[in-house]
């Protein structure tokens, strides 16, 4: 994702990128075909908070205890939440998602292994 032009997210909009889901299930060799890989990204929970909107996590009211989560942490929301769009370059496309700062539901260490049900 480096040389991506990332669009900077406004007010109180966190921008998550979605992961890449392998191809494969797990230790297996049966392979996901492209749309059924698409179906689960398309629904994940789990994405990486890459930039935080100016006014996010600033009302005080609703964070007394402060931001819920920081650029680089990987998040839980809701499935098919937030604005989807994908961002094309010379790797291939990587999808991402704007969110209000108030759908973060959990912070995870290691998102591996974390899927929908």
């Amino acid at each position: 994702m480096s040389d991506l032009r990332m669009p900077t997210p406004m007010g109180y909009k966190l921008l998550i990128a979605i992961p890449k889901l392998d191809e494969t299930y797990e230790n297996s060799q049966i392979v996901r075909p492209d749309h059924v890989l698409k179906r689960e990204e398309t629904a994940t929970v789990v994405g990486l908070v890459m930039k935080l909107g100016s006014l996010a996590y600033k009302d005080e009211d609703k964070f007394p205890d402060g931001p819920w989560c920081k650029e680089g942490d990987f998040v839980l929301m809701r499935a098919y939440s937030g604005t989807r769009f994908k961002v094309t370059n010379k790797e291939g496309d990587q999808e991402f998602r704007l969110i209000n700062d108030d759908m973060v539901e959990a912070v995870v260490e290691d998102p591996r292994g974390i899927t929908r049900v």
